[in-house]
């Protein structure tokens, strides 16, 4: 008998079920479980597994997995970094992580082949029950939201492949956190804003004697085979073990990289940083694998009478910088205080303070971010303000503090007077402004 057989001979109604055990998912059950509830997390492959990504933990990701337990885990099997090292257009920056009164000055590289099992096992330690290999399949008795929400359901439909078992999970709310391409968000009802931004990335590994150094490298004038500079930015990022993880990422809005080749983008990346990295045929472990990636808040709605979705479900990418794991958590943990409280006062309208929460988490934060990556998807203004940034260390400083949203609350320095600044031009601009900016700028000579 396997634990899924258990699970549908007991026939519980849980408190709540959560598609999907990636850090979104993990980390609202780790929430949930902690506080007692009754929770089932349901990954539809085996831990461990494999996931796209660039395995990269910003401080923000690293605090919430220190609030939930697993500094020493992060100790024992991931690599510490001190920041950022910054390339592009003839210049190049060390930048350490700044200071802050919440967030550590560091950061880590961990696979997510390692990773997400450690949150999804440190929830089930809790007493979340964790079925590996079960894939949701459709929903329990689904009915509709209001006007502008998402569907409700009863639970989900859950099939096993290797036993060929069919059965329901009930439960009194649901979580959707199976990523951007999710069958079951997008049954319940969500779709993408397509006038937001959307990225797509591409990573692969590589042995090379550099996996140690404290600095994870950015590259931002990545170019295709004409020497044509795309909007979008290289990474390495050294993983301690005697791997580095190697990748191309697409920033953009309305198609501005359509028709780039990500395939070969990444071999020219590759062939661009070989000799300083060592990378070749000889030191590639594998094909690079890819995904499309929703930011900003893209996908919605979020709610419905007792469904929540996040992490990427929702398009919680930052899109200043392609991060999404911190945004998966702290998505996750926003979810669970809301889900406790309405389960608590045992009233689902409680929901309702989840799409407050999310805007003033992150509302007026992707509102200049996705102005951002408008104005960079523009080849001449990234390079111009890339390569006059990269010569000015103190500005960059301060626009690291603001890409990797590592402002401070308690008081305005550059960083948060600069974003403040952002911010109002944004309020100024309408948003069609933008596509006649870039018009004008793509007609220069």
């Amino acid at each position: 008998m396997t634990l899924l057989t258990e699970v549908l001979a007991a026939n519980t109604t849980y408190d709540v079920v959560i598609v999907g055990a990636g850090p979104s998912g993990s980390a609202t059950a780790y929430w949930l479980a902690s506080a007692g509830w009754k929770v089932c997390l349901v990954e539809k492959k085996h831990f461990p597994r494999e996931k796209t990504c660039g395995d990269g933990l910003t401080p923000r990701s690293v605090y919430q997995l220190e609030e939930m337990g697993l500094g020493p885990e992060l100790v024992k099997h991931g690599h510490r970094y001190d920041g950022l090292r910054a390339f592009g257009f003839g210049a190049s920056l060390e930048m350490k992580w700044p200071e802050h009164p919440v967030f550590p000055n560091y950061g880590y590289t961990i696979t997510r082949f390692d990773l997400d099992g450690l949150v999804a096992q440190h929830a089930e330690s809790l007493g979340a029950t964790l079925l590996n290999g079960v894939e949701v399949v459709d929903l329990v008795e689904p009915f509709d939201g209001s006007v502008g929400q998402l569907k409700g359901a009863q639970g989900v439909v859950v099939h096993e492949k290797e036993t060929d078992t069919t059965g329901e999970i009930r439960a009194r709310y649901i979580v959707v956190a199976d990523g951007q391409n999710s069958r079951i968000g997008r049954t319940l009802g969500t779709s993408r804003n397509r006038d937001w931004p959307m990225g797509l990335a591409l990573r692969g590994y590589y042995t090379s004697d550099r996996h140690d150094e404290p600095w994870i490298d950015s590259h931002l004038d990545i170019r295709d085979a004409n020497g044509k500079v795309v909007p979008g930015y290289g990474w390495i990022f050294p993983l301690g073990d005697g791997r580095v993880n190697v990748g191309v990422g697409l920033l953009s809005t309305a198609g501005a990289w359509k028709g780039v080749n990500t395939t070969k983008l990444q071999e020219y990346f590759v062939a661009q940083t070989a000799d300083a990295w060592g990378l070749s045929e000889e030191t590639c472990l594998g094909p690079a694998t890819g995904g499309r990636l929703p930011m900003g808040l893209a996908l919605g709605p979020r709610r419905g009478p007792n469904t929540l979705c996040v992490g990427d479900a929702t398009g919680t990418i930052n899109p200043f910088n392609g991060e999404g794991i911190a945004y998966g958590y702290e998505s996750g943990r926003i979810a669970a205080g809301v889900i406790g409280e309405a389960l608590a006062s045992d009233d689902p309208r409680e929901l309702s303070l989840y799409d407050t929460r999310i805007e003033e988490a992150y509302g007026e934060y992707y509102k200049v971010a996705r102005a951002f990556v408008r104005i960079i998807s523009e080849p001449k203004i990234l390079a111009a303000c890339v390569g006059v940034g990269l010569r000015i260390e103190p500005m960059m400083n301060q626009l690291l503090r603001i890409m990797a949203n590592l402002m401070r609350n308690e008081g305005k320095g550059p960083a948060e007077w600069g974003f403040s600044a952002l911010s109002k031009l944004v309020d100024v601009i309408p948003e069609r402004a933008y596509a006649l900016l870039l018009g004008d700028a793509s007609s220069e000579e």
